[in-house]
């Protein structure tokens, strides 16, 4: 016979709402740390985090229930855990942590993975193709920028900086006609070859309109502007748009300065990205409870070591090897990051754009020479 899974009766559940608020009430601190509630079953339904440990998990005794997700949380939750720890970032750390290995149903951000990221992709061969993907894969190959949010954004503002350069943005398998090619085996076609040549938005690799050289200029031009080194591809536009509205063409103004907007928002985004891991790398020291004092070695923005403050000569000796180690490994170009370190290089960058007086208990390794900066 199958046995049949007992149902949780509403005494039932409000029984085990009253235990366990006597059990934070009787054995919880305020303290930084981390906290997961498990369901009958064994299932990891939430992960939190406070720095007032306490006073955090009594909140979720007072919600109202139906209405508030913390009320409904606790009654899914047949026991309640929790570990203190010395400071309000190790804190962070270990929830964000905790989520990725258990992905508990209730917990939403720091849950993503590479659906919900997407990457640049600069496809090699004789005229590369810029494109959207979802992951970097394991393609050695190509060349790619990211990871952003939004694909559909990141597509359309894609599509802005190939039409502003004259990409092509057709299949990877289309042959290419270069102008300067010594031998045409077959004479391209010019109509309709290439529908972007045709209107403009092309300057026509596939229909020999233009050399290997054109192509190339243009697409390190591509790749400048995602480095941030230069605005060209916006600034043509704006030249565009403010001669048709000398011209009181201003409708189709508005759309230009549409297409100026897209270019933009991708043109901060990756500003964004590279200002994070660019900028945080450096040694961190916090102090915690009970002289529980921890260094974190914060490298692209991702924390790559962490250590116990050093109390003697040989802590020292053992904190400098580590850090040779983690400063001096080779790091992937600073126009990318692995998609699962995305989550760990936005909470730091967020930590210290809402603590820029943390900074100051940072430095530098001696490899480096720029100090680190607040984040805007």
């Amino acid at each position: 016979m199958k046995r049949r899974r007992a149902r949780s009766t509403t005494a039932d559940v409000e029984a085990r709402v009253l235990r366990l608020k006597e059990q934070v009430r009787l054995d919880a601190h305020d303290r930084p740390g981390v906290y997961w509630m498990e369901s009958p079953t064994g299932e990891i339904v939430y992960v939190g985090t406070s720095k007032q440990l306490r006073t955090r998990l009594l909140d979720y005794f007072r919600a109202e229930f139906p209405k508030d997700k913390g009320a409904r949380i606790i009654r899914e939750a047949a026991t309640l855990h929790w570990e203190y720890l010395p400071s309000e970032f190790a804190a962070l750390l270990a929830e964000l942590r905790r989520i990725k290995q258990w992905r508990p149903r209730y917990n939403v951000m720091m849950k993503r993975d590479a659906r919900h990221y997407a990457f640049i992709r600069l496809a090699p061969g004789d005229a590369p193709r810029f494109q959207v993907v979802r992951g970097a894969g394991t393609d050695t190959r190509s060349t790619y920028f990211g990871p952003f949010r939004g694909a559909q954004q990141l597509e359309d503002a894609l599509r802005e900086l190939n039409d502003a350069l004259g990409l092509r943005d057709c299949r990877l398998d289309q042959p290419m006609h270069f102008a300067d090619q010594p031998e045409l085996p077959v004479a391209p076609q010019r109509t309709p070859g290439c529908i972007r040549h045709e209107i403009g938005r092309c300057i026509g690799p596939c229909v020999a309109a233009t050399t290997r050289a054109a192509y190339a200029a243009q697409v390190t031009l591509a790749r400048d502007f995602l480095h941030g080194r230069h605005d060209a591809p916006v600034q043509a536009l704006t030249e565009t748009m403010r001669g048709l509205s000398d011209t009181m063409e201003f409708e189709r103004a508005a759309l230009v300065r549409d297409k100026i907007a897209r270019l933009e928002s991708l043109r901060d985004q990756f500003a964004r990205l590279r200002t994070a891991v660019e900028s945080l790398s450096f040694v961190y020291a916090v102090p915690g409870r009970d002289n529980d004092d921890r260094v974190y070695l914060i490298h692209r923005g991702r924390v790559r070591g962490e250590l116990a403050a050093p109390r003697t000569a040989a802590d020292e000796q053992a904190l400098a090897d580590r850090c040779r180690e983690v400063f001096t490994a080779a790091a992937p170009t600073a126009t990318t990051v692995p998609v699962h370190e995305m989550d760990e290089v936005l909470l730091v960058a967020s930590w210290f754009r809402k603590f820029p007086h943390e900074l100051e208990r940072t430095r530098v390794p001696v490899r480096s020479t720029a100090p680190p900066r607040a984040l805007r």
